[in-house]
């Protein structure tokens, strides 16, 4: 994986076509490294979530290129990889697992991010109704330690349909039901940073599970 931080490290300072072209192959290899660790973790993640299996990793990894046309930021690669391993790949919008390799901002994480509208409203019906479930699995003792809070992406005022004095108005406020750890280069470029993800990503199978529940 040292390559991989390599070539990002780079990229991070030559942000252009120019150089990329020129390091094409050193990102050919360092994509197909990305690959395979993804092919890795599908195999490892489906011994304890059957609806990841037989996902194939081009369907979960994101493409480096960067859509600027609307940004003003204009430049043309992202400076990380990242894969989001879920039924029916990145694009889906499902419950799922993902990893994000950048130098010194690595991380992993589970759940669901920014869900349109209609799944987002009702996830929230069913967080209404089982709030204590989903919170006790954060919870708990292990998976606390590794993901202490959910990530911070919530509404002001409590969502429409819902009192501002629900017992549990701060858990439905939520656009966004993602865990998050951050992963050390130290971690990433050693020998074990497969094992390593694999332990975090099991301990958020429950949470793909109860929102996996609450889509049913």
């Amino acid at each position: 994986m040292e390559k991989v931080l390599g070539f990002l490290k780079q990229l991070s300072e030559n942000n252009n076509r120019e150089w990329f072209q020129d390091n094409r192959k050193w990102y050919e290899e360092s994509r197909d490294k990305v690959l395979f660790i993804t092919d890795v973790l599908i195999n490892e993640i489906s011994k304890f979530d059957s609806s990841v299996r037989g996902l194939s990793p081009k369907d979960c990894v994101f493409r480096i290129f960067r859509d600027v046309r609307f940004s003003k930021d204009k430049q043309p690669y992202k400076t990380n990889f990242g894969s989001f391993i879920c039924t029916g790949g990145r694009k889906s919008m499902n419950p799922g697992y993902y990893f994000h390799i950048e130098p010194g901002s690595s991380f992993i994480g589970g759940g669901i991010y920014m869900p349109p509208a209609p799944v987002l409203k009702k996830l929230r019906a069913y967080m209404a109704d089982h709030a204590k479930d989903f919170l006790e699995i954060g919870n708990e003792k292990d998976f606390k330690k590794q993901f202490p809070e959910m990530y911070d992406d919530k509404l002001k005022l409590a969502p429409k349909g819902y009192p501002k004095d629900h017992e549990y108005i701060e858990l439905l406020k939520y656009k966004s039901f993602i865990y998050s750890a951050s992963l050390e280069n130290s971690v990433v470029a050693g020998p074990n940073y497969i094992d390593e993800m694999v332990k975090r990503f099991e301990l958020l199978y429950p949470v793909n599970a109860f929102l996996y529940d609450a889509l049913a």
